[in-house]
């Protein structure tokens, strides 16, 4: 039996969906791999979820939305994109029927020269009508030709079938890159961070999350309990304060959300230490942004 074997990188602008269609095309009833809120650049690296067959093995990339860099940070997140340009065997560039076409032409140019198969996913087609649907399909063809346009909404699973099995056709014949066993190339620790994360930017406004880092910094796995203690590194010191909360409230809070989802995640009791640190203006610091995994070498 022939194996097939490839990279598909799910690319496109921040919240057109792309977390919801990497979890979608992963989840297969697994735990979610892809932090997913409301706010834009939830997603910060590369996270690679990996899919199993007997014949195939397909690591979907989920990247960071493109966005013109205000600071160093984002410059190393817009490199992570366009890195998925280029090590795709299959681009899924996801947009959604309610973003501006025009923006980040740039970025769709690049898209555009990749001479592997493009897979445009028009999500969230649910929420437009049938008219509108399909001139935007027209509108797409015009400005990616070649490209095999898939309506879908990936929070109902509508159409994502399809856009799975079209995955499979396109996948390249060749061994697996990972073992067959293997869901994720990312470690415990990275997705402990990222539920954390996840329940900061539920919790608090404006730029408070988007100035977060959390770091795991003890991860002990016992028989029936796992413990974690984490440090939520903030910029500045009144960041600190709004953190934690009067009395502590908030940080226990996001503490106690957290604790849940983690659980559910490792099958386990989980112990959960929360602490916040002041490291000042750590998006723009070289040194801090490669210790946090964001400098690609």
């Amino acid at each position: 039996m022939e194996h097939r074997a490839g990279f598909v990188n799910i690319l496109g602008n921040p919240n057109v969906g792309k977390s919801t269609v990497f979890n979608a095309l992963t989840g297969l009833n697994q735990h979610k791999l892809s932090i997913i809120t409301s706010k834009s650049q939830t997603t910060r690296h590369r996270i690679k979820g990996i899919v199993n067959g007997e014949d195939f093995q397909i690591v979907f990339s989920d990247t960071p939305g493109v966005v013109k860099p205000s600071y160093k940070m984002q410059e190393y997140m817009l490199d992570f994109s366009k890195s998925a340009i280029i090590d795709a065997d299959i681009i899924l560039y996801v947009t959604d029927v309610v973003e501006n076409i025009e923006k980040n032409a740039d970025f769709i140019e690049k898209v555009k020269q990749s001479e592997v198969p493009i897979l445009l996913v028009l999500n969230k087609i649910d929420l437009t009508t049938p008219d509108k649907l399909d001139a935007l399909f027209d509108k797409w063809k015009e400005i990616i030709p070649r490209a095999e346009i898939f309506p879908i909404s990936a929070t109902e699973n509508f159409n994502v079938d399809n856009l799975y099995k079209r995955i499979l056709e396109l996948l390249p014949v060749g061994e697996p890159y990972f073992d067959k066993e293997e869901m994720t190339d990312m470690p415990a620790r990275f997705f402990v961070t990222e539920i954390i994360r996840e329940k900061i930017l539920l919790n608090y406004d404006k730029e408070i999350p988007y100035s977060v880092e959390v770091v795991v910094e003890e991860f002990k796995e016992e028989t029936k309990r796992i413990n974690i203690m984490a440090v939520i590194n903030v910029e500045r010191d009144s960041q600190k304060g709004i953190i934690i909360g009067h009395q502590g409230a908030a940080l226990k809070k996001v503490g106690t959300e957290a604790r849940v989802d983690i659980e559910a995640f490792f099958g386990k009791k989980v112990f959960l230490n929360l602490y916040v640190k002041v490291l000042k203006d750590w998006r723009n610091k070289e040194n801090d942004l490669k210790r946090f995994g964001y400098k690609q070498l």
